[in-house]
């Protein structure tokens, strides 16, 4: 991806005149774009790596894949959250790490674990770099010296099993890759999140990836049978390719959702499934967010659910219709849009076409073009691009998540909502701030908010400060202070207050003794 950007350079989308006009009507914001920032005009801090590290590192790796050249730097600086990217525009030294190095294996990993514990360099694994929580900046409070380990020569399928239908893949794969790989077989993951295009399947691994298609695929913690995790202390491979098993406590729970703390994930076995033989879309609209929520609630509960369960509220639904030129929405109904998509075979898929009708209708849906549920899946990875045009022209913008049960979901949707719009306007900046239901279970559904608002003169600190009200007051309401985003930097102050003071001594006990010179990802989850 580009160095101060989602995505590649090439795809950046500019705003529109229409899009520019509904930001001046809603939020006042006239600004002009600013030019990008030339990478030959940031400044890295300088390399501290001795040439006898170099030399070692190189040694392991081999000479050309080891490299301290600012342009390779600059690609790992961190991660794409709206706070990267506004500490990339500015002037300051960027803390860059020392020196990125590509192995080519769990051999060569193995290797840099020890040579780095043994010699206190940090390390800080890096797959797609789509970490939107600080969970790839290079932190060297404790540390000299930091490294990136990128995995991208770690791009295979390594074994495949059709009848059992699991696939095994080096974690540098990413999303696309693991769907050709597996699709030329008939098999497909059903692992979609916005982040697909680059993210990778170590990356879905290490941070618990749902995909928006987890209604009827699963989350990616489902899918993974079993994992290969290169620690300082050895190796470990966690998981057997049985389908479940009484063994103890499972210890893939302990490697899943690690973020680079305990180990760097070189392989992960996951279940396939067969690819759909069709693929139907319905769209809705609820006259208010509540009553979607609960005909979303029953729907569950069902085996029979959609493969996509998306519903927005009536600022999400409203906002998107006035900013299409195009939309297939009207607008002036209000109400909320709700998405449902169905993969599967025709015979199975008009079945529980049948059954979801039911319960929508029945909820109070009422059926709208499904060239509504088409368009979301035709732009349902481009959200990042239009927040990176929205920095561009003078408006802060960035989302947050969270999740809870169906009871909680309308206090929680409420509370965070406040804190952000007071937040925000004690700022001086009156947000615009829209929700979606974007996963569902029986038990509860994630929150998905987007926030937009006129940047302050300091929009970094605007930004921490807003998404700590946020936090605080989804702790305070009983949601979790993370669906899918991951913990990384940005939530670790809260975890003690998710897990417990128990919790985290367990945690940071697993840390020591996988990590006994904590150089791995340091900063990050632990508490």
């Amino acid at each position: 991806m580009a160095w101060d950007a989602w995505g590649s350079q090439e795809n950046r989308r500019p705003l529109t005149a229409h899009t520019r006009s509904v930001l001046r009507s809603i939020l006042g914001i006239t600004a002009q774009d600013e030019p990008p920032k030339s990478e030959h005009d940031v400044r890295l801090r300088p390399s501290t790596l001795t040439g006898d590290s170099i030399q070692a590192l190189a040694t392991i790796v081999g000479v050309d894949h080891v490299t301290t050249d600012d342009a390779v730097r600059i690609l790992h600086l961190g991660g794409k959250s709206t706070i990267d990217l506004l500490r990339r525009r500015n002037d300051e030294v960027h803390q860059a790490p020392d020196a990125v190095v590509f192995p080519a294996g769990r051999t060569d990993i193995e290797s840099l674990l020890a040579f780095c514990s043994d010699n206190s360099i940090a390390v800080v694994p890096f797959g797609g770099g789509t970490s939107v929580v600080g969970g790839l900046d290079p932190v060297r409070e404790w540390f000299d010296d930091v490294i990136a380990v990128s995995l991208r020569r770690m791009r295979g399928m390594t074994d495949l099993d059709t009848v059992s239908r699991t696939a095994t893949f080096q974690a540098g794969v990413t999303g696309p890759e693991a769907e050709e790989m597996l699709g030329r077989h008939g098999l497909t993951l059903g692992h979609f999140p916005q982040s697909f295009q680059y993210a990778t399947i170590g990356g879905f691994a290490a941070t618990r990836s749902s995909g928006q298609a987890s209604a009827g695929y699963g989350r990616f913690d489902d899918m993974v049978q079993a994992l290969t995790v290169v620690t300082p202390i050895g190796t470990v491979e966690p998981g057997r390719t049985a389908p479940a098993s009484a063994a103890g406590p499972d210890i893939r729970q302990v490697f899943l959702g690690s973020e680079g703390t305990l180990g760097i994930v070189t392989d992960v076995t996951v279940r396939a499934r067969e690819l759909p033989e069709t693929t139907t879309y319905r769209a809705w609209r609820f006259d208010d967010f509540a009553a979607g929520a609960e005909a979303f609630r029953v729907l569950a509960a069902v085996s029979s659910r959609p493969t996509v369960m998306r519903l927005s509220d009536e600022t999400e639904t409203g906002i998107n219709a006035a900013m299409s030129e195009s939309s297939v929405v009207d607008a002036s109904h209000g109400g909320c849009l709700a998405i449902t998509t169905f993969d599967g075979s025709a015979e199975d898929v008009a079945a529980r076409m049948s059954v979801a009708e039911s319960i929508l209708v029945h909820g109070g849906a009422h059926p709208v073009d499904e060239a509504a549920a088409r368009a979301w899946e035709h732009g349902r990875f481009d959200g990042p691009y239009l927040r990176d045009a929205l920095l561009d022209v003078g408006a802060l913008a960035e989302t947050l998540e969270t999740a809870t049960n169906w009871s909680r979901l309308t206090h929680v949707r409420s509370a965070v909502t406040s804190a952000l719009t007071e937040s925000l306007r004690g700022a001086g900046t009156p947000p615009v701030v829209l929700c979606h239901i974007s996963h569902v279970y029986e038990t509860g559904a994630s929150l998905y908010f987007t926030v937009v608002c006129a940047a302050a003169a300091d929009p970094i600190t605007q930004w921490r400060d807003a998404k700590a009200a946020a936090t605080d007051a989804m702790i305070a309401a009983g949601a979790t202070l993370t669906h899918h985003h991951a913990v990384g930097r940005d939530h670790r102050d809260w975890m003690v207050q998710e897990i417990g003071p128990v919790g985290a001594a367990v945690l940071r006990a697993i840390k020591s003794a996988v990590d006994p010179a904590g150089v791995l990802n340091p900063g990050k989850l632990i508490p």
